[in-house]
């Protein structure tokens, strides 16, 4: 091959890869406001919620932190819910132990998504049960993939949630990065 057909090959190359950047959703910034006025108490209940048609990468993020609220009372309906939301995909072991891992002594930290959730008032979240979900420039980088994100009433930056389009049309979780470490709650800081 010459160097000319190099050449020919880089330009083409970098044409395919500015077209499929180009073909990707662009971010407006927005923010979507996901309300559960109450809460479910059953998987049945979880699936019939609205959000469950899991149509919009927002309402499957959200659903993410409703069912990582339950993971302290009830380990195995919370596991149950987010299998649900991974869809072909359940949790494997490392995830699963990774959540054992987060709970042994933060079960607040799910719950500080919730608008109105703050350390001053141990994160009991304000009703009906709002959480914010956001989009940002780096959001739909990757085709078929969304990254959206968070915000912890005890964290000083959002958090995020990767979320895939299934061929169903479906965006079901693919990983999350919201248990990480936030403030605690005031009734457990002696320095409070």
């Amino acid at each position: 091959m010459g160097l000319f057909d190099s050449l020919k090959k880089v330009t083409s190359n970098a044409n395919a890869i500015s077209a499929a950047a180009s073909a990707l959703p662009k971010s407006s910034g927005k923010t979507v406001e996901v309300v559960f006025p109450n809460l479910p108490e059953t998987l049945e209940q979880f699936k019939a919620l609205p959000q469950a048609q899991l149509t919009s990468a927002f309402d499957t993020a959200a659903l993410t932190v409703l069912a990582l609220c339950f993971y302290p009372q009830n380990k195995e309906l919370s596991i149950e819910m987010l299998n649900f939301l991974k869809g072909p995909n359940s949790l494997n072991p490392a995830e699963l132990q990774f959540l054992r891992d987060r709970f042994m002594d933060k079960d607040y930290v799910p719950r500080s998504y919730f608008v109105g959730a703050t350390p001053a008032n141990d994160y009991q979240p304000s009703q009906p049960y709002t959480i914010k979900v956001s989009e940002n420039p780096y959001s739909y980088t990757q085709e078929n993939y969304a990254q959206l994100y968070m915000s912890s009433g005890g964290a000083d930056s959002p958090r995020y949630v990767r979320l895939r389009l299934a061929k169903d049309g479906k965006w079901y979780l693919w990983e999350q990065f919201i248990l990480s470490d936030i403030r605690k709650p005031e009734s457990t800081n002696p320095w409070a």
